[in-house]
């Protein structure tokens, strides 16, 4: 058959099937997984500020990106943000030279509450991100 005596849908399709033998053979890409949305949103500042101070205190190593965001999503399943920001302002300030002044945030059943939150969110982070 023609050129000229091809239509276009045709014509088309010819040239598609052309194309598909000349480009090298690919293996379709893996299945991407869904994105996990965690149970609470968080402010990307917040999420950030975290993911930041985790890289910190491990070297800056680009290996454990992964590892710290799956970190914030972890305390994101498991605390609302009103409750993180409380744990958090309260272990700042117990971190803080305050003396005395110090002492209502380290002292009080609710420091300790808030704080103790915390702690077991970031123990399940341990668990679940490797």
């Amino acid at each position: 058959m023609t050129r000229e005596a091809m239509t276009r849908p045709a014509l088309r399709i010819a040239l598609t099937a052309m194309l598909a033998l000349a480009l090298p053979a690919r293996p379709l890409p893996a299945r991407a997984e869904a994105p996990h949305h965690p149970k609470h949103d968080y402010p990307t500042a917040a999420r950030a500020d975290y993911v930041i101070g985790c890289l910190a205190a491990n070297g800056f190593k680009r290996e454990l990106l992964d590892k710290c965001a799956c970190g914030i999503d972890t305390i994101a399943d498991l605390m609302s943000y009103d409750d993180y920001e409380k744990a958090d302002t309260i272990l700042r300030m117990q971190q803080g030279g305050l003396g005395e002044r110090g002492a209502l945030f380290r002292d009080t059943p609710i420091a300790k509450d808030e704080t103790e939150k915390l702690r077991r969110a970031q123990a399940e982070v341990n668990l679940r991100c490797k």
